[in-house]
């Protein structure tokens, strides 16, 4: 049988059998996949190739002959042109079961776990407005308007926003009304290309149960000429505004915010009540975007340790001590491990606002501060970037030998990654994977990994301790 040679810009028919952990539907035609975006399993389509290759390739959705019983009508106007969000024409029942599907392959196919067991994601409250923080680049449009928005899928070319249908609705009006400020003040929109003009990004921040609001503009230089004026004039107007603040980065750079910031009207922080505690968070803190989800995946944790007060506890990568405190106030003695000495000066002062006196905050790198524990925890939860932990901090846990480890994730292929190595041997078994829907309308899926120490490995502990 002679294999059909496919060519760009060919159509094709493919009917869409599954999705992709970046959230394109994914079908094959002809022995081949065919990655396909703003598709869903079940839509029968005709599809224009845009990149071949030997056994893939990459198309757009040219005709939708026969629908999926799961697609639906998108929230937002330019759901088809913005790239903020990948899934709003699928229906959120089907978003839910595509996420389980997506940390069970990466479990099997890259873990080699069988039959790992994963439970049914825990839904979102709300399947919209529930993004507590937006940063917006800006840009000009053809006939000099200033503009603020996400890029259009698969280009450099922005999407003018006034709302978002994914954050939370309070902020709308400082995302349509703040543009028009920043045009009547003359202020110079920031051309990456030549690396000139003033503000490069809008940032908008929240607080879900406060609703205390922060206003950030990342500009290139301080030099912003009546910013103290507007922003006060931004605190009148907008009464639950707590705070305006400039970011500066003055690098050429794909990331948002610079190392530098500056409070200019009102307070550097807003406050936000997270399981019971209040937290201070800045413009440029890492705090979960959806509080509620974060929240509910918070007491699954609780829950499933089951605490009695007695443990000594080590939360790696732990930025501000969004879980270390909650959970500081069920064992006797906790410590949270952050390679960032700006988040560890806002935990601690987390802890003294909340008066819990039984944790301690140590800077520096987890697979450093790891191996200098002065005594073994009995649980240590890792929470770690997208990229994964170390390899030193995984060797450091086999030969540590927590009798418990909780591992949340925000990238599903490095948690298989890591917990294969983590169980090697039978060291570790995995009691149950929490899957947690905090991005909706997107293929990102969070996920928290309980493991035990196997008996066979509990009275073979053979690391050295050191003091830190």
């Amino acid at each position: 049988m002679t294999k059909i040679i496919w060519q760009q810009g060919e159509l094709i028919e493919v009917t869409i059998a599954n999705l992709s952990d970046t959230g394109d539907g994914v079908g094959r035609a002809d022995e081949r996949v065919v990655f396909v975006p703003d598709t869903v399993p079940g839509d029968r389509a005709i599809v224009r190739l845009v990149h071949v290759k030997p056994k893939y390739a990459h198309g757009k959705l040219q005709e939708l002959l026969e629908p999926s019983s799961h697609r639906i009508r998108p929230n937002c106007i330019v759901a088809d042109k913005c790239g903020g969000c990948q899934w709003q024409h699928i229906n959120y029942d089907y978003q839910l079961v595509a996420k389980q599907n997506q940390v069970i392959q990466a479990m099997e196919r890259i873990g080699g776990f069988v039959q790992p067991p994963v439970n049914p994601v825990l839904a979102a409250p709300s399947a919209l407005g529930y993004r507590n923080k937006s940063t917006y680049p800006l840009g000009t449009s053809a006939t000099g308007q200033v503009q603020a928005g996400y890029y259009q899928k698969g280009s450099h070319q922005l999407i003018n926003l006034n709302q978002c249908p994914v954050q939370d609705a309070r902020l709308n009006p400082l995302l349509a009304e703040v543009k028009q400020d920043i045009q009547r003040q003359g202020w110079q929109i920031y051309d990456e290309q030549r690396h000139q003009g003033k503000i490069r990004h809008l940032g908008l921040r929240i607080g879900r149960h406060t609703g205390e609001m922060l206003l950030t503009l990342v500009v290139k230089d301080w030099n912003l000429s009546g910013i103290e004026t507007q922003a006060q004039e931004w605190l009148k107007r907008y009464p639950q505004l707590v705070g305006v603040s400039l970011n500066r980065n003055s690098d050429r750079t794909n990331a948002i915010f610079g190392s530098e910031i500056r409070c200019i009207a009102g307070v550097p922080h807003l406050r936000e009540n997270f399981a019971g505690l209040e937290f201070q968070v800045r413009p440029d803190t890492f705090f979960q975007v959806y509080t509620e989800t974060a929240e509910a995946l918070l007491q699954v944790i609780q829950s499933e340790l089951n605490l009695q007060g007695h443990e000594l506890l080590v939360d790696a990568y732990c930025g501000i001590g969004t879980l270390t405190l909650p959970l500081a106030k069920k064992v006797r003695i906790a410590t949270g491990l952050e390679v960032q000495p700006a988040a560890v000066e806002q935990a601690l002062l987390n802890a003294h606002c909340n008066g819990i006196d039984n944790v301690t905050f140590l800077v520096g790198a987890v697979e450093k501060l790891l191996p200098k524990m002065g005594t073994i925890p009995e649980v240590v939860i890792l929470d770690p970037p997208r990229k994964g932990c170390d390899r030193a901090v995984i060797d450091t846990l086999r030969q540590l030998k927590p009798s418990r480890i909780v591992y949340v994730s925000c990238k599903v292929a490095t948690l298989a990654r890591d917990l294969k190595l983590l169980c090697q041997d039978g060291q570790y078994t995995i009691t149950r994977v929490q899957p947690a829907d905090f991005f909706p309308q997107t293929a990102h899926v969070e996920a928290a990994a309980f493991l035990v120490l196997s008996d066979l490995h509990k009275d073979s502990n053979s690391f050295k301790k050191t003091e830190i």
